[in-house]
């Protein structure tokens, strides 16, 4: 089984290639060790009886990526404070497939900020790249919004996301630099509707996060919010 926090190896560094799609799919971040990531990723998915079973396939390749330094270029790791996210929240995406069933983003949260108490509503992994964080776990019981866990992150901690367990977080950087998490997730997870959740009262909202660096099918970059 995969342990809920997974400390992860070393890999080497990205080079650039210009060769043509393997897929149809938008590598924003077109580098060899993207590709390399996303084909394997894909491999496994195919193979896998289960999303359970596809993450713990994925998992070795997932904690080779966190341990590399080099492959993720400063651009994605930059807070920003235009995306209308909160508190410089910066969502970047590096992959995405054509259909939506797949996507490969960095969030970027700036020292002691934190994110809206949110869902995901896909499958996937979760780890922290660079910086530390704080994550509460929430669940719905009874109409109501639940603190289920609460856990510390380091950098090359990571985790799986299979909903409804565990999809409803708030992430706060605790470290003084920015924390840079990586999310691949079997949703387009900037452009899909999901949900916010109200603190006290527990009340969902809609909500749309977007990315910072490419819109969505209705030209959308910053998040939406439906009160």
């Amino acid at each position: 089984m995969l342990d809920a926090v997974t400390r992860a190896p070393y890999v080497g560094a990205a080079t650039h290639i210009r060769s043509s799609d393997v897929m149809t799919a938008d590598f924003v971040l077109d580098t060899s060790v993207v590709r390399s990531f996303v084909s394997d990723v894909r491999t496994a998915i195919a193979a896998a009886p289960s999303p359970e079973a596809a993450c713990e396939a994925i998992t070795p390749r997932f904690a080779e990526l966190l341990e590399d330094s080099d492959w993720l270029p400063l651009d994605y790791r930059r807070p920003a404070p235009q995306s209308g996210m909160g508190g410089g929240i910066g969502q970047w995406l590096l992959y995405r497939a054509d259909d939506g069933s797949l996507s490969l983003f960095s969030l970027v949260v700036p020292p002691g900020a934190q994110t809206p108490i949110h869902d995901h509503l896909a499958w996937g992994l979760v780890g922290l790249y660079r910086g530390t964080q704080d994550e509460e776990i929430y669940a719905t019981v009874g109409g109501a919004l639940e603190l289920v866990e609460r856990r510390s992150l380091a950098a090359g901690d990571f985790y799986a996301l299979i909903p409804p367990n565990d999809d409803i977080h708030r992430v706060r950087t605790t470290s003084s630099e920015t924390s840079v998490s990586i999310h691949l997730l079997t949703n387009d997870t900037g452009c899909v509707w999901r949900h916010t959740y109200e603190p006290g009262s527990g009340e969902a909202r809609p909500f749309r996060s977007g990315y910072v660096n490419v819109a969505c099918d209705d030209g959308t970059h910053t998040p939406v919010h439906v009160h």
